[in-house]
């Protein structure tokens, strides 16, 4: 039974559409409205249980009244259906009820709805633009994708209980009491005015500060994450105590925003605890007043009492639940700043498939800087990187990019996988612009090395299989021969004892060396099989010996691709069909290793160097602006 009640919400269903960058309200909406039939089950049960435990002072000063107005001979005789219907309530109803809403939370809410936030945030957040995710930790990011799914659960349900038994015990409260009589109703009338007040008081002041506390923590669990990533990098440069000082300054910043909260819990409990003093004294006061004048019986004292005393336990729960409340909605405004994104760089209404036939690459004019695109020219404020690029790489040609650093190479690949978009000009292959063109059709048919290689923290075999996911294990093992990858994969040993292609390689294949990486991320790119080729750097980490090993496999998979290769070492491509010589974002010198050389111009000098022994690189440009730390990043 209860595992078909848990199969009521699926907990990896894909939402209608993205989160709405609409507010608070809109944003709880859109995860609530996917469980509407969730939502009512929770609120209708919460009433029902409200409803039953306010019953229970009622029953308490109904007994008291039967057993002083009855001789003890006649009292089951003349009482016991009264008897009979209460205990109803207290086995049957409230155990059932309370059941009902235990199934709903613990069995569907708790794994069920905070899941599937976290997932449908995951899978939102995953397809950002590459620029999303280097403008902030990926700690930061990690930790609003998941602690926004239970933090929005526990609003939800603490709401819910909280109004209902403010609700549902005050009024029960203040009708029982002013039936009999009106004076006894006053002191809970007065009480819940000052609540009121101290809610409108205090709770605006609560949720600014649980955001605050939020934002502290998110930035403090970044600077953790953004330290163990580079944790190679603290020892080399032998730097723990500046990293604990730039986590210490996060771990202040979190402690002062977490004072100033617990100033403002600290205040609103012991205001509250004050007025419900105040409540039981007064209540009492009156009833036994009241009963000392005879107009009210000893059974209405005995209601009214317990009555105040539920009321102020129950206020006490409130107050420690909105407190809890906004702390898991100052999480959920923290999550949004994440989360509650427009898509950078969405694909275009009306974006088609990209289909490649030959693998002809066309640059018409383009321009680029790292300022806002949609801006005119004159308003940006970073520098361009690229200078009205044409060129055109005919279908199976194989072309390598060559020029200082910053002189636009990364960038120009950059543009043709559309990490960006140009400013001006546009991007053709094969006669489609790759503008227009689903982002992930336009990348199936690329396969690229990059110089900074890194690995998924999975086994060897699901590292290659990455190429192509339904490869078989023949498959992933011919690749990884090609690469030559295969025999020092069959020596490796994870720290669980998983070997060979079930060796797991950690975070960014740091348990591999460079040039290990450098080979399996070949080994997944000729499984992959693309018609388009992209080699950024894609040997420097191998040895002479190995890079000579594996040229060979390299030109063969080069055979019958367009291919653009990136390389400072000119040796490694040399034999390229065409040599494309940047600087400063223009294109400077185009054609043939041999014909470069005889011009005697920019090529040829950066030859000369290379191959005297000695390479000299221009004095570098330190320039504060976006545009030239971006372009600096190639």
């Amino acid at each position: 039974m209860l595992r078909r009640v848990e199969s009521l919400l699926d907990p990896t269903a894909l939402a209608p559409d993205a989160p709405p960058v609409a507010g608070l309200l809109r944003f709880y909406w859109h995860f609530i409205g996917q469980a509407r039939w969730l939502t009512a089950a929770l609120f209708v049960g919460g009433g029902v249980i409200a409803v039953l435990d306010a019953s229970i002072p009622a029953f308490i000063g109904r007994v008291v009244s039967l057993v002083s107005t009855h001789a003890p001979g006649t009292l089951w005789r003349d009482a016991w259906p009264q008897f009979a219907a209460m205990a109803a309530v207290l086995l049957l109803a409230r155990p059932a009820a309370m059941l009902w809403q235990n199934v709903m939370i613990n069995q569907v809410v708790n794994p069920g709805l905070s899941n599937m936030i976290r997932w449908q945030n995951h899978w939102h957040v995953v397809r950002q633009s590459w620029t999303f995710f280097q403008n902030d930790f990926a700690g930061r990011i990690a930790n609003r994708v998941l602690q926004t799914g239970p933090a929005l659960r526990e609003s939800l349900v603490m709401t819910f209980d909280a109004a209902w038994y403010i609700v549902v015990y005050g009024s029960s409260a203040v009708a029982l009491l002013a039936v009999s009589d009106w004076r006894l109703a006053v002191p809970i009338l007065v009480w819940f005015a000052c609540y009121a007040g101290m809610l409108r008081w205090f709770v605006p002041r609560l949720r600014d500060r649980s955001r605050h506390v939020a934002e502290m923590r998110s930035n403090l669990t970044g600077r953790v994450v953004d330290s163990y990533t580079n944790i190679l990098t603290v020892k080399l440069f032998a730097r723990a105590r500046d990293e604990d000082a730039w986590v210490r300054n996060a771990v202040d910043d979190h402690t002062v925003a977490f004072r100033d909260q617990t100033r403002m819990i600290t205040g609103y409990t012991m205001t509250l605890t004050l007025m419900n003093a105040l409540l039981l004294v007064s209540t009492a006061s009156v009833a036994i007043w009241q009963w000392s004048a005879g107009r009210i019986a000893v059974g209405t004292v005995a209601m009214a009492l317990p009555l105040a005393w539920q009321i102020a336990n129950i206020a006490g729960w409130v107050a420690r639940s909105i407190t809890s409340v906004f702390e898991n909605i100052g999480t959920v405004q923290d999550g949004m700043r994440s989360i509650d994104v427009a898509r950078q760089m969405p694909d275009p209404p009306g974006a088609t498939e990209l289909r490649v036939a030959g693998g002809e690459i066309r640059f018409d004019h383009v321009h680029f800087d790292y300022g806002r695109p949609e801006r005119r020219p004159e308003e940006r404020r970073a520098p361009a990187v690229l200078h009205g690029i044409d060129l055109t790489i005919a279908a199976g040609e194989r072309v390598g990019l060559v020029g200082p650093s910053g002189a636009g190479k990364s960038t120009l690949v950059n543009l043709l996988l559309h990490f960006y978009n140009p400013s001006r000009g546009r991007i053709l292959i094969d006669g489609q612009d790759v503008t227009q063109a689903t982002q992930e059709s336009l990348r199936t048919q690329i396969a690229m090395v990059t110089q900074d290689t890194s690995l998924l923290h999975r086994s060897i075999r699901d590292n290659i299989r990455y190429g192509r996911p339904h490869a078989t294990d023949a498959m992933i093992e011919d690749a990884a021969r090609r690469a030559q990858a295969h025999d020092f994969i069959l020596e490796l040993e994870d720290w669980h004892g998983r070997r060979g292609y079930d060796a797991h390689v950690g975070e960014r294949g740091v348990k591999l060396s460079g040039g290990q990486r450098q080979r399996v991320a070949l080994a997944r790119v000729i499984l992959k099989d693309a018609p388009i080729l992209v080699l950024d750097e894609a040997t420097s980490a191998l040895d002479s010996e190995v890079e000579a090993a594996i040229q060979s496999q390299l030109d063969g998979l080069m055979d019958g691709r367009t291919v653009i290769a990136i390389a400072h070492r000119l040796s490694t491509i040399a034999r390229m069909d065409r040599l494309v010589v940047l600087d400063r974002g223009r294109i400077v010198e185009t054609g043939t290793h041999t014909a470069l050389l005889a011009r005697g111009g920019p090529y040829a000098r950066m030859w000369q160097r290379q191959s005297g022994g000695f390479i000299t690189d221009p004095p570098i440009r330190i320039d504060t602006s976006l545009g030239s730390l971006d372009a600096a990043a190639e």
